[in-house]
């Protein structure tokens, strides 16, 4: 049960390959990250899922059907937020919403659609009046009104602030809890961790590793550093699992006052898998 099989997938300008050989495969009803530095190959790749760019070569399904010869019932099943979307200025927040939910076949209430991306107090306002984070509110509401299947999302919360952020993360894991498959592209990291239940990072048009948050890159095996103070000097040891470590120093009444255990964040993995895939 895949929402997205990728086989192959190339893509050449100008005589660079920018995506050079990527398989892929994401469940129905899973949140899938996909990271890596610009010019990595992500807005490619996620551009010919969306039937939106041709590919060169490679073997391509998107809820079944070959994105780039679909048809309006297979566009009907998916939402994109793009990173930088159009919008209509002159329109309110309803006036463009209704727009837009009057081209799919089963819409939400336009209005349970603003409330969830709260804009509830700026339904009536223009959408030239809005915020920047307020307008990218509105590009998440446009994505998610037709009811899709599949979600795409590109960068979805630049410019939210921090409570903005953590209140669009609870309405993706209620829609992956509903049912729907997520692609989420984000440089955010934390997002990525908080939300992805598997990702893939790309580099140089490959794809350099896939795993979950925890395992991504061997992290799960890579082991912690203790760091503590032994008669007042500073020590630090690597071990793959520190509770026989950390048991030895309590029994041993050493000061702990200063322990710390510490594994590779998401972010030192990262780096480190780009700065190999270049």
């Amino acid at each position: 049960m895949t929402a997205i099989e990728v086989n192959g997938l190339r893509k050449t300008y100008q005589g660079r390959e920018v995506v050079c050989g990527i398989d892929l495969a994401v469940a129905r009803g899973e949140v899938f990250a996909l990271l890596g530095p610009n010019g990595a190959g992500k807005t490619t790749t996620v551009e010919i899922l969306e039937g939106h760019r041709r590919r060169d070569a490679g073997d391509v399904r998107v809820l079944g059907e070959d994105p780039g010869a679909a048809g309006r019932a297979w566009r009907a099943r998916i939402g994109v937020v793009l990173q930088d979307a159009g919008d209509g200025a002159d329109l309110t927040v309803r006036e463009l919403m209704r727009h837009i939910a009057g081209l799919y076949p089963d819409p939400q209430p336009v209005d349970e659609v603003i409330e969830l991306v709260d804009l509830a107090q700026k339904r009536d306002s223009k959408i030239r009046a809005l915020s920047g984070g307020q307008r990218r509110r509105v590009d998440v509401a446009l994505g998610i009104v037709g009811r899709p299947d599949l979600l795409f999302l590109d960068e979805p919360t630049t410019g939210f602030d921090p409570q903005a952020r953590r209140q669009f993360w609870e309405m993706v894991r209620s829609l992956a809890a509903e049912g729907t498959t997520i692609l989420l592209t984000t440089h955010n990291l934390e997002e990525a961790e908080a939300l992805a239940d598997r990702l893939a990072v790309l580099a140089g048009g490959r794809i350099v590793a896939v795993g979950t948050p925890a395992t991504l890159g061997g992290r799960g095996t890579v082991g912690a550093t203790v760091s503590w103070r032994e008669n007042g000097e500073p020590r630090v040891e690597k071990v793959t699992d520190p509770t026989g470590l950390v048991r030895k120093l309590v029994a041993e009444e050493a000061d702990l006052s200063s322990l710390t255990v510490t594994r590779p964040t998401l972010e030192d993995v990262y780096l480190t898998l780009i700065g190999a895939g270049r």
